[in-house]
């Protein structure tokens, strides 16, 4: 509690500022959209603002296009919190943020025809009243005055082992009517063709290559969404929104291999998996005045029904039975979340109490069989079996104001209860309470320089799946399940610093540092088992540096770079061996590149970019498992902005060569005190991949 106790000290401190520091302008109305703003954006000390004009070079179909040619801005998505919280990401839609979780930014962004945008302000969160905001914050300012809409269609072409992808695409309206605002639209943006193949090689312990392996995989993913949106927005305070979606998910994944080795017959092994699904949200916010401030009430219901199987059968060559194992299980996933929110203004700044109700369930059936003569015959499997329902109440009180004309502060204060309960084997209810609360400082000391500062407490959400057993057949793993998982909590420190070059661009440095209580990871359960759960203590930390550098200044009109680089370092007790290591499948180097060059007199544009990660390996009971592709990933593409009003746009992706590869490690017993069973390393084909899209409005 000592931290909590802390900011409430300063909290109050803050309150008490000389009264000429409460007379300071608080940011809260925007200023008039510039006629006509110069490149690179009309600034001031508290706010840049980009104007259409802005990014006409670009030809923007719709706000997501606009948006991602701010120089320095990176688009940052809600975290994977709790219910709603407070606010997480950093991009707002006319001053509010959306009360729905099944659209990620991109989705929402691209629904606003470039039309309809009248300006983009970048701001620092912490001068805003909305709780959690800090850093740089995007405010897309747009009005719908008729009926508009917009399409892409976006099809994928793989030279090897995938078939052709032409369902990409999106279809999107939007218009009003009095002083109703509507869109819909269907979106199949995230479907995917992908698959890989080649050899893996088998050594035993003493590095002899025991088994050689051909495999060939490949995927079909699509994820038809139909979404609409209803805005009632009348004078005064009032607005209202209502809004929904409907999805189907297909996704299949298909893989054959021929397996041979000394001593043992040839081996043909397909594995199937299935994980078609639906799910809906309906969700909607009413805000009205009442009396010295607005009260906002947000309600919001969504379901996913999931099953997934996962058959794998091996044939022999030499004539005997097929062997084969499936692991099939169907969850159903809901939540439900009611929220309050009433904001006012008192001692100079803007307060908001906010109170969230939620509850989520999990129901879930899970069964594993084994093939007898050409017939799956079930095993018991109780631990895969069972329900997880937590109910979790949260209050919250948050301050912000303006110290002087360039330091503003926010803080945000409370706890949350929750109770979660499983049945099935060893059911369990129990009870926790939790602080939960951040302090925030913006300091802008000029028009091309600012800095933030963020302290604050989270708690993470839990996939309610990790409670209950799950099989993974195609690596022979199998976790148990595990009652007393908890949710992964930590105290996080983040800076971030951005400084503006004028006509030549822009660059940010963003600093984290975690200190984390019950991080999620694999840990011994019983007496040789495995189960996601809870390691005590562990720690985090990243530098990243973007920067955008433009070329018209250098005579290198329509030119520019972007780059980013992310270095990321993590520390915790391995549950097994006692020895200190990294996170399991941590992210520890991120490097993209990339340049684009709009020629000048002419619609057509030439780009490039190339990205490099390096990650960190999984870690299990008996082995250590590196999975990646890369290491770089390197395109290019030609794109021609006005094809009879057309933006059309070739690629060609992975020049650099890619592959699928995996270096895995099996040991006897527990790893460090055990020998090594086998090692496997897998080094298989992606090759290139022709990419082509077709983008409009009508």
């Amino acid at each position: 509690m000592k931290p909590l106790i802390s900011l409430s000290a300063i909290a109050a401190a803050l309150v008490a500022a000389p009264v000429a520091a409460q007379e300071a302008p608080t940011g809260d109305t925007p200023p008039p959209a510039p006629t006509a703003a110069p490149a690179g954006g009309a600034s001031s000390a508290a706010r840049q603002v980009y104007a259409p004009a802005d990014f006409a070079r670009y030809a923007p179909k719709n706000a997501y296009d606009m948006l991602n040619q701010v120089p320095g801005f990176s688009i940052r998505d809600n975290e994977n919190l709790r219910g709603l919280g407070q606010a997480t990401g950093n991009v707002l839609f006319n001053g509010e943020r959306p009360s729905n979780k099944g659209d990620d930014m991109y989705t929402q962004l691209s629904r606003i025809p470039a039309g309809n945008v009248e300006r983009i302000e970048i701001v620092d969160g912490a001068t805003l009243d909305i709780p959690g905001l800090s850093g740089q914050v995007a405010n897309i300012v747009y009005r719908a005055d008729s009926f508009s809409g917009q399409f892409s269609w976006k099809p994928e072409f793989r030279a090897h082992y995938t078939d052709p992808l032409f369902t990409r695409g999106d279809v999107s309206v939007r218009g009003r009517q009095g002083d109703v605002e509507y869109e819909a639209s269907l979106n199949n943006d995230e479907s995917a063709r992908s698959g890989a193949g080649g050899p893996t090689l088998i050594y035993n312990g003493a590095g002899q290559i025991i088994e050689r392996r051909k495999d060939i995989w490949n995927t079909h993913y699509d994820t038809p969404k139909l979404s609409g949106r209803i805005t009632w927005d009348p004078a005064g305070d009032t607005v209202a929104n209502f809004g929904g979606h409907y999805q189907r998910k297909y996704d299949r994944y298909y893989e054959d291999g021929v397996r041979t080795g000394p001593g043992q017959p040839d081996r043909l092994r397909t594995v199937y998996e299935n994980a078609d699904s639906w799910n809906y949200e309906v969700s909607g916010d009413y805000q009205f005045g009442v009396g010295p401030g607005k009260l906002k009430l947000i309600g919001l219901r969504r379901f996913s029904h999931e099953p997934y199987s996962q058959e794998i059968v091996t044939t022999f060559a030499d004539g005997r039975s097929a062997e084969g194992d499936r692991f099939a299980q169907t969850g159903d996933l809901g939540e439900t979340i009611a929220r309050g929110e009433y904001q006012w203004k008192m001692f100079g700044g803007d307060w908001q109490l906010s109170g969230e109700a939620a509850f989520n369930t999990l129901d879930n059936v899970a069964s594993i069989a084994e093939l007898e003569n050409g017939v799956f015959v079930d095993i018991p499997f109780p631990g895969g079996t069972g329900g997880v329902s937590e109910d979790r109440y949260e209050g919250l009180l948050s301050f912000g104001r303006k110290l002087t004309n360039k330091l503003s502060f926010q803080i945000v204060a409370g706890a949350e209860h929750s109770t979660i309960t499983q049945t099935g084997v060893n059911g369990l209810t129990r009870t926790f309470s939790r602080p939960k609360g951040s302090l925030s400082l913006a300091w802008t000391p000029t028009a091309d320089f600012d800095a933030s500062l963020k302290i604050r407490r989270r708690v993470l959400q839990l996939s309610f799946y990790d409670f209950l057993a799950r099989a993974f057949l195609n690596d022979g793993n199998q976790n148990e399940s595990n009652n007393d998982l908890r949710p992964q909590q930590d105290w996080s420190y983040e800076a971030e610093i951005n400084k503006k070059f004028g006509a030549w661009g822009s660059t940010k440095v963003i600093l984290i540092y975690r200190d984390v209580e019950d991080r999620v990871d694999v840990v011994p359960v019983g007496v040789d088992g495995e189960a996601v759960g809870n390691i005590a203590k562990a720690k985090a930390g990243a530098i990243d540096w973007t920067a955008t550098i433009n070329m018209d200044p250098a005579g290198i009109k329509g030119m520019k770079f972007e780059t980013r680089v992310l270095l990321q370092k993590s520390s915790l007790r391995d549950p097994f061996t006692g020895e200190k290591r990294q996170w399991s499948g941590f992210t520890d180097t991120v490097i993209e590149l990339g340049t684009r060059y709009d020629i000048p007199g002419s619609d057509i544009a030439l780009g490039a970019s190339a990205n490099y990660g390096h990650y960190q390996p999984n870690y299990r009971r008996n082995q250590v498992d590196k999975t990646w592709e890369g290491p770089w990933f390197a395109a290019a593409y030609i794109e021609h902005k006005n094809v009879m009003g057309l933006t059309v746009r070739a690629q060609l992706a992975n020049i650099a060569n890619a592959r699928s590869k995996r270096d895995r490690t099996v040991y006897t017993g527990v790893r460090g005190e055990s020998d090594i069973a086998f090692v496997e390393e897998r080094n298989r084909l992606i090759g290139p991949v022709f990419a082509f899209s077709v983008r409009g409005k009508f």
